[in-house]
């Protein structure tokens, strides 16, 4: 009896102690497998976790908690709607006031229009005044005063287009032609030079060639003309345009093609009009001047009477062109505007006429000087004083203050503290995208 129950009581014990092994086996794997975890999948936290960015202090909380809340839990943050790119560009185009520009790596872009203004300054004996500063020049544009950002008194290099007028009379085209060899005298390596001629219409001799080249010669030698006679009215006599009369007509058989025939007045001829294309031929040579390269300085040179009559272009409208693309016209008066007295009375115009000298006015309006022909050489002269006063001349460039482009005109004065002397600069200009900076 007690023999068998110390059996069954063993068999209880070792049973039990299996059950234990078995379940501490399987804890201790379950544990183990437990222990080595999947790795997590990579995921930035969104930088509204990391609180508020403070200069100098890096992300997290700007005050210091007290003692009595450092206990307590921080209170949970609403997420932040908006995307990290986005936040980064608030950063960017809004950054605090005290942050170090350097540091952020913004960039501030500021559009402003940049006026080149080239000035001569002439004494009363009108010689060029040399040795000004920056200091002696005052700009005003539309009645406001502009700082100079840019002074400079170095030489240009010149882009001369040069006009011939060939509507000149028989005397003073002969002139025009014996003074063309002197041009190329007058300018130096470094200029180009493109040649134009009007007579009923603009032509273009040649495209801008260097001007010591041998091109230069050989073109304005075919430039040269005869030029045309002077037209003298009569209305009388055997040449008249009626020599027989009766009762106040015409009784010759021939008086219906004949000048004041057809009208039945003797007296009266109609006088043929001259043509002088002067806005056309300023405008095609400006057309070609508008594609020259930066840094160059845009002259038209013109050598004419400075009459217009039956062009298309308007004078209006040439002369926005000029000062829009910054050029200057120069000029030598011929013929009967370089008179004495009389070149001054032909820059006013009567109503229904021809202009007399419509040049002076383009002359004025881009800021260039206006010589005459005052003696026998008088036009080759003029071709080395202006091409070494358009070279040299004091360079001002201001920011203007008003907008980038709104078509509207804007009036320029230049003004120099020195008593006694003449300033010749533009009156004005029109704004361009290609003086943006």
């Amino acid at each position: 009896m007690n023999r068998g129950f110390k059996a069954l009581a063993l068999t209880a014990i070792l049973g039990s102690a299996q059950v234990f092994i078995t379940g501490a086996l399987a804890q201790q794997t379950q544990d183990a497998q437990q222990a080595v975890p999947d790795a997590p999948a990579p995921r930035p936290a969104p930088l509204s976790d990391l609180g508020p960015i403070t200069p100098g202090r890096g992300a997290g909380s700007v005050t210091t908690p007290s003692s009595s809340s450092a206990d307590q839990p921080p209170a949970p943050q609403a997420p932040s709607s908006q995307a990290p790119s986005q936040v980064k560009d608030q950063v960017q185009t809004a950054p605090p006031e005290t942050a170090n520009i350097d540091d952020i790596g913004a960039k501030l872009v500021l559009n402003a229009t940049y006026v080149e203004v080239p000035v001569t300054v002439k004494d009363a004996k009108g010689k060029p005044v040399a040795g000004l500063t920056w200091r002696d020049f005052k700009v005003f544009e539309n009645d406001t005063r502009e700082p100079i950002r840019i002074f400079s008194v170095d030489p240009a290099a010149l882009s001369v287009a040069f006009v011939i007028d060939q509507s000149l009379t028989t005397d003073v085209m002969a002139k025009v032609n014996q003074s063309l060899d002197a041009l190329q005298g007058a300018l130096s390596p470094y200029d180009e030079v493109a040649v134009f001629s009007y007579n009923n219409g603009a032509q273009e001799r040649t495209g801008f060639t260097g001007a010591q080249s041998s091109r230069l010669p050989a073109v304005l030698a075919l430039t040269r003309e005869t030029g045309r006679e002077a037209l003298v009215p009569i209305n009388s006599g055997p040449f008249g345009g009626c020599s027989i009369t009766k009762n106040g007509g015409c009784v010759d058989s021939n008086a219906t093609i004949q000048q004041g025939g057809s009208v039945g007045n003797p007296t009266f001829i109609t006088i043929p009009k001259e043509i002088h294309t002067l806005n056309d031929a300023i405008l095609a040579a400006a057309k070609e001047l508008s594609t020259r390269p930066k840094g160059r300085r845009r002259v038209i040179y013109v050598v004419s009477d400075g009459k217009e009559y039956g062009s298309k272009a308007t004078y209006r409208d040439v002369l926005r062109y000029l000062q829009t693309n910054k050029i200057a016209v120069y000029g030598t008066l011929v013929g009967d505007s370089a008179r004495w007295g009389v070149g001054y009375v032909s820059r006013f115009h009567l109503p229904f006429t021809m202009y007399d000298n419509r040049l002076v006015g383009y002359v004025q309006g881009t800021g260039g000087i206006l010589e005459s022909q005052n003696d026998s050489d008088g036009i080759e002269k003029s071709y080395a004083r202006i091409a070494e006063q358009a070279r040299n001349q004091y360079t001002l460039v201001y920011a203007s203050h008003e907008p980038l482009i709104d078509g509207k005109y804007r009036k320029i004065e230049v003004r120099v503290d020195r008593p006694g002397v003449e300033v010749i600069a533009k009156k004005g200009y029109y704004p361009s995208g290609q003086d943006q900076k």
